[in-house]
């Protein structure tokens, strides 16, 4: 979600989760692991709660709606749109922003069709009291990606300080530090670890006043499908925290083959 730029202290945050969970270990046959697959992690899975945004001058916190766009397992990979409503100090121009549909977004030589469609689909259905962005995430499985960002201005420092803030990683904190997670088996475990960059603004200008230079350490829960996440910008507010709950909205959502460029 788009946050407005400043400079504070750092600020202490907890994250609620489940109860401790249980110590995993090992890896699976092929050497690697994958998450598990989640009923509530798919296309078209709509998510509503909000994001603190309390800086040192002010208490406040914004509505966010979620919808997953596009999910691949295999490549670790998921896509959607994030709403934050009732923004203040956000423009929303007389045209859309078109940039989604002419910068697609190619990752592992393909370009993913789902990508476009679910930028057009929001396109046509914002609301002008609302700000959109569309977000791309990476899950950790120890295969395509681990707890180390290694980008994004986060240091593993970063990582760890923000990981930590999850009941539910706690276990893992020995290994990650070790080797980031990539000897960890999170194949059953009830948790998905995940980063969300949001991308480009979709139906605003990138000289609204608001910033999505930042990320979002995510942790979601398969059991019940909720999701918490910490948002990270070495100019924003630290530790902003997201709060999501699934909700039983239809879905919507485009799943698509990828396609290679000749």
């Amino acid at each position: 979600m788009p946050v407005r730029v400043e400079e504070t202290s750092s600020s202490s945050s907890t994250s609620s989760s489940s109860s401790a969970p249980s110590q995993l270990s090992g890896e699976n046959a092929s050497g690697h692991t994958s998450p598990p697959v989640c009923t509530l992690l798919t296309v078209g899975q709509a998510f509503s709660g909000t994001q603190n945004v309390s800086s040192i001058q002010k208490d406040e916190a914004w509505r966010v709606n979620v919808r997953i766009q596009g999910c691949d397992l295999d490549h670790g990979y998921l896509c959607g749109t994030m709403e934050a409503l009732n923004v203040p100090m956000a423009d929303t121009p007389s045209e859309l922003t078109t940039c989604a549909l002419d910068l697609p977004v190619v990752y592992g030589g393909l370009v993913n069709m789902q990508n476009v469609l679910a930028v057009m689909f929001t396109l046509f259905s914002y609301d002008v009291c609302q700000v959109v962005t569309f977000w791309e995430g990476e899950i950790v499985d120890g295969k395509n990606y681990t707890f180390f960002t290694g980008k994004w201005e986060a240091s593993s420092e970063d990582d760890i300080r923000h990981w930590t803030k999850f009941p539910s990683f706690q276990p893992f904190l020995e290994q990650v530090k070790v080797d980031g997670g990539k000897s960890l088996d999170l194949n059953n475990y009830p948790y998905i670890f995940m980063r969300w960059k949001e991308q480009y603004f979709v139906n605003v200008g990138t000289d609204c006043g608001l910033t999505i230079a930042g990320f979002y350490y995510v942790c979601f829960s398969c059991t019940d499908g909720s999701i918490n996440g910490f948002y990270y910008d070495p100019n924003s507010s630290p530790f902003q925290k997201l709060e999501l709950k699934s909700t039983n909205e239809g879905r919507s959502g485009f799943s698509f083959s990828s396609y290679e460029l000749q």
